[in-house]
């Protein structure tokens, strides 16, 4: 099983640490088109700040992203996994899982990223500034400088067994599964049930989406042997507890809801 994550905008940055080491990184045919997103980074954020501010969509009091971006080849370097933080990887936790959910986790799971395509936890990275939906004035979108190389990498990586994708629309954006491995691909939306008026609403949930989706891949990877299969994915979900609907009009995702977010 494969589960596709959305990094995340906050990120630990780190006081020591090897600096980055391209050999190191998982998904060695994803080298060149990281090097070139990092070339142009680094070059327009050492160059011209203010430019890089407007790229990035940051404000004049986030210049030291821009400062840190410009130092990315120098910068201390931590697993992918520690340098992510936010709803989501608070509530996963990768820090606290046991051994053997570790050992799973390291395999199946792969963060989507602006900056690197694709990481596994294990990766060491610098903390960086780069989202998905940026456009590099030498590069041009990254959604679009990503899609091939991505797309000639991910579907070995993939395997013959489910994939869980649990990104947001705009890191979906940098590779979206076909043929096959499609159908055999699985989404999830979150909906929140309440009671108004004696008569129970359903409605999407937006930020806390992100802890439920957390907590789901931290249980599924604590329970033991992850599901082989995508009809399997459900009934592993609703044995841990969760409530999870499917939809015969959209058959490759799963309503998980939640009372209380």
């Amino acid at each position: 099983m494969l589960v596709l994550l959305p990094p995340s905008e906050g990120k630990a940055g780190g006081s020591r640490g090897r600096p980055l080491a391209w050999e190191s990184l998982s998904l060695p045919g994803l080298t060149e088109a990281r090097a070139r997103v990092l070339d142009e980074l680094v070059a327009l954020c050492a160059g011209d700040p203010g430019k890089a501010r407007e790229v990035l969509g940051l404000s004049e009091g986030q210049a030291p992203e821009v400062a840190r971006n410009a130092a990315l080849r120098e910068a201390p370097t931590a697993p992918a996994g520690a340098v992510y933080t936010g709803v989501l990887y608070d509530a996963l936790d990768l820090a606290t899982l046991s051994p053997a959910a570790k050992r799973r986790a390291g395999k199946a799971l792969l963060i989507f990223s602006g900056l690197w395509g694709a990481l596994r936890i294990g990766d060491r990275i610098p903390a960086y500034r780069c989202s998905a939906g940026v456009r590099l004035p030498g590069l041009g979108a990254l959604a679009g400088h990503w899609r091939a190389p991505l797309a000639e990498v991910l579907p070995e990586v993939a395997g013959e067994g489910p994939v869980l994708d649990l990104r947001s629309s705009a890191y979906a954006a940098l590779w979206r599964p076909a043929g096959a491995l499609a159908e055999r691909t699985l989404t999830v939306r979150v909906l929140q049930e309440r009671v108004v008026d004696g008569r129970p609403k359903r409605s999407v949930v937006s930020h806390f989406n992100k802890a439920t989706k957390g907590r789901l891949v931290r249980d599924l990877l604590a329970a033991g042997p992850l599901p082989r299969r995508a009809g399997q994915v459900a009934g592993a979900l609703r044995d841990l507890g969760y409530r999870v609907e499917c939809d015969a009009a959209a058959p490759n995702r799963l309503d998980v809801v939640v009372t209380e977010v």
